[in-house]
């Protein structure tokens, strides 16, 4: 007769129960409140996903996701505090474009766009915008780039700063069209705009959330979207690549994630309810209105455009000579 060491014997059904433990509590999720970091100001963009996202995952969960708005360093210091966070779902977060451009711009970031978070689910793309000052003579985007060859000393280009979409869109700009760019960098939209409107600048590709009502009160002029499809928020204005900047797209898109390590079966469980919100048509409306196309998808479509991201701002950055920092 074989003897189980009864040390063995005792280590089994703890074994089990522990088990069963990690089991029952990721089928209980979530238990208690959850934390959403945006690595950005209150106000924006994924902010404001964030909030509406939120609020539909606490009615249906029947547990607070609490927004925590952490800006700073090109949004690297809420992404890092993301990335150390305890993998148990109750730590998320949503991110916009920088995230897979960052990677290129600074050397010691302290995370990796793809190894050290659980994609959970792509969640918008917001279009950017070619808002050009009104008393430039240009219509058109072809007309716009004629114009600053022939100008080139004020051919001012304002951004958003350092691994800003807006920046990089500057550069794929300047790469595609052979266009001059003097690029100046702000601290974002409502610091760049009153330049824009004055003259000071005479063009910021920016995102249609934060210029589209600059755009509609007549303060500067929309010649192009830089997506591949126009914006639901401003139809008629025609895209980059419909002028004839052939395969020109830029966006500010992102989605949220975990920190890497998260239990499959909540980042599953994250996905399906974040898209059921996302197809609410209150959500959808309150989104639109702001400028953001809704997406949604599958963990996995997210991690597939993460990878393409890193590929065309890669090149961006190489082909622009940008130094990492």
């Amino acid at each position: 007769m074989r003897i189980i060491p009864l040390i063995k014997t005792l280590a089994i059904p703890a074994a089990l129960c522990m088990v069963a433990g990690v089991a029952s509590a990721q089928g209980n999720y979530p238990a208690r409140p959850v934390t959403i970091i945006v690595p950005a100001p209150a106000g924006g963009g994924i902010d404001l996903i964030a909030r509406v996202v939120g609020e539909k995952l606490s009615t249906k969960l029947g547990q607070p996701f609490i927004v925590d708005n952490r800006p700073g360093a090109s949004n690297n210091l809420g992404t890092a505090l993301l990335a150390n966070a305890k993998p148990d779902g109750y730590t998320i977060g949503i991110v916009g474009g920088s995230h897979n451009i960052n990677k290129f711009l600074f050397k010691n970031l302290g995370w990796d766009p793809q190894k050290s978070f659980e994609p959970i689910v792509y969640t918008h793309e917001i279009p950017l915008v070619f808002a050009v000052y009104s008393k430039v003579p240009a219509k058109t985007l072809p007309e716009l780039v004629t114009w600053m060859k022939a100008n080139p000393g004020e051919a001012k280009v304002a951004t958003s700063g350092r691994g800003s979409a807006q920046e990089m869109a500057a550069e794929m700009f300047h790469m595609v069209s052979g266009a001059p760019t003097l690029l100046v960098p702000y601290k974002g939209s409502a610091a760049a705009h009153p330049d824009l409107v004055a003259g000071r600048t005479v063009l910021y590709i920016d995102t249609v959330s934060a210029i589209q009502e600059q755009v509609k009160a007549g303060h500067v002029r929309a010649v192009a979207v830089s997506t591949r499809n126009r914006s639901k928020a401003l139809p008629n204005v025609p895209t980059a690549d419909e002028q004839g900047l052939k395969g020109y797209d830029a966006n500010t898109n992102g989605g949220f994630l975990a920190p890497a390590g998260t239990p499959k079966e909540i980042v599953a469980k994250l996905n399906a309810e974040i898209n059921a919100a996302l197809k609410l048509p209150e959500v959808r409306a309150k989104l639109e209105a702001a400028g953001i196309e809704v997406q949604g998808g599958t963990p996995q479509q997210y991690a597939t455009l993460i990878q393409s991201d890193l590929n065309k701002w890669g090149k961006v950055v190489k082909e622009a000579n940008i130094q990492p920092e």
